[in-house]
């Protein structure tokens, strides 16, 4: 499915959920969140920070690249419609387990949101799926990998940033194994990093790399190569990809509004520690 662009106009209930909206500033526990209302939907702002992107009008619309990207790697392993259990580690607008739920329905979600004031504004600003299609759990993602229960999962993602990076609690391989652990045995890690600073970057995917046996980075060449600061999606399991994973990989996110291409782990291209 080829995310829609949102539409010029906004009618209905769009428009009364476009109305009801806080015009300003709001702080919540850990930031300041700021809405922006664009056509038929909303970014959420984080300390000035773009952060999610809620279509009221498609909620399976993915608008962020990377989000697209890891929707296309899943619809190659687990095609639509089929539901998902997932586990989102970092929750903020839960845009991406919102348009799971629209894309899936059946779907059962856990997001992870260490920011307890922001959980509580999102439930009130967007139509997030309620309980237990959608649960939200505020916690620190890096004390809440762990208690995933084992073998659960079929998709994890990590998507957690603070002040435009990744903690350093979030990139050990310790955090990784965790993750890795709640996966049903053909379950996919889908793991979201900036591309600088390029030795962070590194490391993180060293330490992926130490407990996932099958590890793909998709990636414009210039966020992967280190020329433009952009975002690269890790797409690990717990065994070796196999080449046909890997080629259908590489036409899916070719595919893409914005195309970009796999990388594998051994590529020198990618970022080192």
């Amino acid at each position: 499915m080829t995310p829609r662009r949102p539409s010029r106009t906004s009618q209905g209930p769009q428009a009364q959920a476009l109305a009801n909206l806080p015009a300003g500033p709001v702080p919540t526990s850990y930031a300041t969140a700021r809405l922006e209302r664009r056509d038929s939907g909303v970014l959420l702002l984080l300390d000035e920070t773009e952060s999610s992107w809620i279509d009221l009008r498609d909620p399976g619309h993915l608008d962020f690249e990377y989000q697209q990207q890891m929707n296309a790697v899943l619809q190659v392993l687990t095609p639509e419609p089929a539901p998902l259990r997932a586990a989102h580690l970092g929750g903020a607008g839960c845009a991406l387990a919102r348009a799971w739920e629209a894309r899936r329905p059946g779907s059962t979600q856990l997001a992870v949101e260490i920011d307890a004031v922001l959980a509580q504004y999102v439930r009130q600003w967007f139509d997030l799926p309620r309980s237990p299609r959608l649960r939200i759990r505020v916690a620190d993602a890096a004390q809440a990998a762990p208690t995933l229960r084992p073998g659960e999962w079929d998709v994890v993602v990590r998507d957690i940033f603070a002040q435009g990076q990744v903690p350093a609690s979030c990139r050990s391989a310790d955090f990784h194994a965790a993750c890795v652990q709640a996966l049903a045995p053909d379950g996919v890690y889908l793991v979201n990093m900036p591309s600088a600073p390029r030795s962070e970057a590194g490391q993180d995917l060293a330490a992926l790399r130490q407990v996932c046996q099958g590890v793909l980075v998709v990636a414009d060449p210039a966020h992967a190569r280190g020329k433009r600061r952009g975002n690269l999606v890790a797409v690990a399991c717990q065994r070796p990809w196999s080449a046909q994973e890997r080629e259908q990989i590489e036409r899916a996110v070719r595919r893409l509004p914005l195309p970009v291409r796999t990388w594998q782990q051994e590529d020198p291209a990618l970022p080192r520690p």
